[in-house]
């Protein structure tokens, strides 16, 4: 069912942005936020729009989906538990996340990891866990069981 406003199909969140510090975009530290994001969730760096201290984006999976991170005098600061969110399509997709957030939170304990758990509404189960590196929010990942 489509909704009035949007006959094409519903409307798609295509990109969450957030302020950071400008050391935190420097080459060191962008390679570390790449190779986390990259290693963990499979995103990857658009680099033709990379600018030295001032601009990374990711890629999530699809050009059409992003985290834009750009420099700020005053950055985003957020409570742990202020995040974004992704849903992905079967229960071994978050196990997989877990997995390798935790492998790579055993080589660097930046690695912020809130394990997996269910939320049990009755006929829907929402399974959920929460990952931060070197961003200023988290990233919730959700996989919902819809019982038949």
């Amino acid at each position: 069912m489509t909704h009035p406003y949007y006959p094409s199909g519903n409307p798609q969140f295509n990109h969450v942005a957030m302020s950071m510090p400008g050391d935190l975009l420097d080459e060191p530290n962008r390679k570390d936020i790449c190779d986390f994001w990259g290693e963990v969730f499979g995103f990857t760096e658009m680099p033709t729009m990379t600018i030295d201290r001032k601009r990374l984006i990711l890629s999530c999976v699809h050009w059409d989906q992003f985290i834009f991170l750009i420099a700020e005098d005053d950055p985003m600061r957020c409570p742990r538990m202020d995040h974004f969110g992704l849903s992905v399509g079967t229960f071994e997709e978050i196990q997989g996340v877990q997995q390798r957030a935790e492998d790579y939170r055993a080589r660097d304990p930046r690695v912020d990891l809130i394990n997996l758990k269910m939320d049990d509404q009755g006929r829907i189960k929402i399974h959920s866990l929460y990952v931060q590196y070197l961003l200023p929010m988290m990233c919730e990942i959700q996989w919902w069981d819809i019982a038949a």
